[in-house]
């Protein structure tokens, strides 16, 4: 097949890296990176009109989506429009992420378990509410916020200050104008895949992501510093609940409200004394979760992709491997609180032949600068290991860290310390 992936990012490589490995089809990226253009042919066309005819002139069979920003802007709606096959869901359904208000909205008609809420455009409603909750309280924009736009406020002061900063768009300009304050969730987070054709569902390993830039789970948020799958504080009774409270029941429901749902489902889970209660949706991959599901699959990836796009799922019989994946991200020295300069990759060749079968690296903020490859942006890559249990996968993928070499690189050392405990 001619195969088309739109984004930049590491998950749109480790998409790409895991389609090429198939040595079946031609692979086209929008924009793509500066490593991308090893695993095919990067363009840049933006208008998503001009980049259907494109598809079209040059009979790409699937597209499919990576980040949530075109999705919410209506890529699927243009391309299917043309006649073209596309991985992913419409603008309709892509609201599950567009707007935390309509996701809270929709867990709240279909009765899927999910944490006390208000939502409002209003301060003194926002206020009142706060003043009714005990702490932590968590504040989200409605709006995207590249997966920024919560806070975990510990004070009741902290939390209305949150509030108002998001209300006069102060914090996330329009994507602050209306807001959810929620009770929070003690328990331990997971994030949830369900591939989707608006009818049929499958669903990939469980896996844990680290938020925070620091070991232990300290600093600031950030769009994610590592990740393991599948992760051992999931059993087949939570994976039953998720099934029968939350996908089936939104699925179910997104089709009555004329969106039927089509493309990954990212389920936020909260496990609270053995019941999953849902923090939110998104409508695409989680990044860095996709780089380690990605290779964990047995199944062909662009099969996968193609029976999701083309409601076959119900045809596919998914199968995983029988092994662990980890992943570790490497980032600029700056990251999270700003740029920094470029700075050119070196990797070690590597000669133990364990690591080259076992590991790779899933490319993301990097540019080709003079030919050289250059760290570019906040989250660099991730080395991503694999074995027959986390501690080895950790080993490795901390392995192929030694490996990498750039100015300012830094990483978290403790990733998977929630399973290895």
């Amino acid at each position: 097949m001619n195969i088309l992936i739109l984004g930049s990012g590491g998950r749109e490589y480790s998409i790409g890296l895991a389609i090429y490995k198939e040595n079946a089809h031609n692979l086209y990226f929008m924009p793509g990176n500066g490593a991308t253009d090893r695993l095919g042919t990067n363009i840049n066309i933006k208008d998503y009109n001009q980049l259907a005819v494109w598809a079209k002139d040059n009979s790409i069979d699937l597209t499919i989506v990576g980040p949530e920003a075109p999705l919410v802007d209506g890529v699927v709606d243009i391309f299917k429009q043309n006649g073209l096959v596309i991985f992913g869901p419409s603008a309709a359904a892509a609201q599950l992420e567009g707007s935390k208000v309509y996701m809270k909205n929709i867990l709240k008609k279909y009765n899927i378990p999910t944490a006390a809420f208000i939502e409002t455009s209003n301060e003194k409603e926002a206020f009142d509410f706060i003043d009714t909750m005990s702490e932590p309280i968590v504040v989200k924009a409605d709006g995207l916020c590249a997966g920024k736009g919560v806070i975990i406020a510990q004070t009741k002061d902290e939390a209305k200050k949150a509030a108002s900063e998001m209300l006069s768009g102060a914090a996330f300009g329009d994507a602050g104008t209306s807001i959810v304050v929620e009770e929070y969730l003690d328990g331990y987070e997971l994030s949830v895949f369900a591939i989707c054709d608006g009818e049929n569902y499958k669903v990939l390993p469980a896996a844990q992501d680290h938020k925070r830039i620091g070991d232990g789970d300290t600093g600031p948020n950030t769009g994610g510093m590592g990740a393991y799958a599948p992760t051992p504080l999931v059993n087949d009774d939570i994976y039953k609940k998720i099934e029968e409270r939350v996908i089936k029941p939104t699925l179910k429901g997104m089709q009555q409200e004329g969106a039927p749902f089509e493309g990954v489902l990212f389920i936020g889970v909260m496990v609270v004394k053995g019941e999953p209660i849902i923090l939110e949706y998104n409508v695409r991959f989680g990044d860095p979760e996709c780089e380690i599901l990605m290779p964990l699959l047995a199944t062909p990836v662009s099969e996968l992709f193609y029976k999701g796009a083309t409601k076959q799922l119900d045809k596919l019989d998914i199968k995983i491997k029988d092994e662990f994946g980890v992943g570790v991200v490497m980032a600029s020295g700056n990251y999270p609180y700003g740029s920094s300069a470029p700075a050119e990759i070196i990797v070690d060749e590597i000669v133990d032949a364990d690591l080259l079968e076992n590991s790779h690296i899933s490319y993301a903020g990097v540019e080709k600068i003079d030919d050289k490859l250059m760290a570019t942006g906040g989250r660099v890559l991730v080395c991503v290991g694999f074995g027959k249990s986390i501690k080895e996968a950790r080993n490795r993928a901390y392995a192929l860290c030694g490996q990498v070499h750039f100015a300012g690189k830094k990483c978290r050392t403790d990733i998977a310390y929630q399973a290895l405990k």
